[in-house]
């Protein structure tokens, strides 16, 4: 084995993936605020009456 043939040379940089990332936690962060507003409002009616 020589050192001129690193995998991680010939491989090139990795991909961004900030974007995908940025997808991932709207598509699981939209809903669960959605639902954490919901909750909120109806504890709110359930304990003031």
């Amino acid at each position: 084995m020589s050192s001129d043939s690193s995998p991680s040379e010939s491989a090139g940089p990795p991909p961004d993936r900030r974007p995908l990332i940025a997808f991932a936690w709207l598509w699981v962060g939209a809903p669960l605020c959605y639902g954490v507003y919901e909750l909120v409002q109806k504890a709110t009616q359930l304990f003031t009456g």
